[in-house]
């Protein structure tokens, strides 16, 4: 196979499982495609805008021996295809969540635990304020989750649901970015982030990839609401 095809090929192989579940009876995840749809495009826009900016600036850059070449400004087209194809399998682990277990509530103890990490995550920010991967994964997500905790009106996740798919989300995920970090596709520029790799991963994309998630299910969810 042609190797420019890799980073192609790893995204349809994430999206084929949830893809095709997608029809699944009981879940009906087909059902919500528009609402879904109408969801992933604002933060694909924030993440592509971030991207674009932070490649510019070399807090990472793309192996061009993976990509096509086809590029929006210096960003390859398969990376803003990641910001459609990551969201819809984490919607749908979600959505799944939702179904199989009905009886799980957005309960206390899970919003104690979420605003703890979004606090851990805001200090952490500014200790490493001169990293640019870190500082602003971590601000940004710890903005996010503390609108989700604190402003009643667009707390429309289910906290307990949220992390317990983000956890499941987690080994794909990290199994995923472990395959394009460690050909590599995505090369990180380490005096940009921590320096801590899993595997070959660095630490901030577990938050990274948090964000995404959470900016999506709270916009995926609002659209919800709003077709009843």
């Amino acid at each position: 196979m042609n190797q420019h095809y890799t980073y192609l090929l790893i995204l349809g192989l994430s999206i084929a499982g949830p893809l095709t579940l997608s029809f699944d009876n009981k879940v009906g995840f087909y059902k919500k495609w528009k609402q879904l749809c109408l969801g992933m495009i604002l933060p694909a826009v924030f993440f592509i805008i971030w991207d674009i900016i932070f490649t510019k600036k070399n807090v990472w850059s793309f192996n061009s021996d993976f990509i096509l070449g086809y590029k929006l400004s210096v960003l390859p087209f398969e990376e803003i295809l990641f910001f459609f194809v990551v969201p819809y399998c984490c919607i749908f682990i979600y959505e799944c969540i939702k179904c199989y277990f009905p009886a799980l509530q957005n309960e206390r103890v899970s919003k104690i635990i979420f605003c703890a990490l979004g606090a851990a995550l805001l200090i952490a920010s500014f200790f490493w304020h001169d990293r640019a991967y870190t500082f602003w994964t971590f601000i940004f997500t710890a903005i996010l989750i503390f609108c989700v905790c604190g402003i009643k009106s667009i707390a429309t996740v289910n906290i307990t649901v949220f992390l317990i798919s983000y956890l499941i989300i987690l080994l794909p995920f990290l199994a995923v970015n472990g395959i394009l970090t460690s050909l590599p596709v995505i090369i990180y520029n380490n005096s940009q982030n921590l320096g801590i790799r899993v595997l070959s991963i660095p630490f901030e994309d577990v938050f990274y990839g948090m964000l995404l998630f959470l900016m999506n299910a709270l916009i995926y969810e609002r659209l919800l609401l709003m077709r009843k």
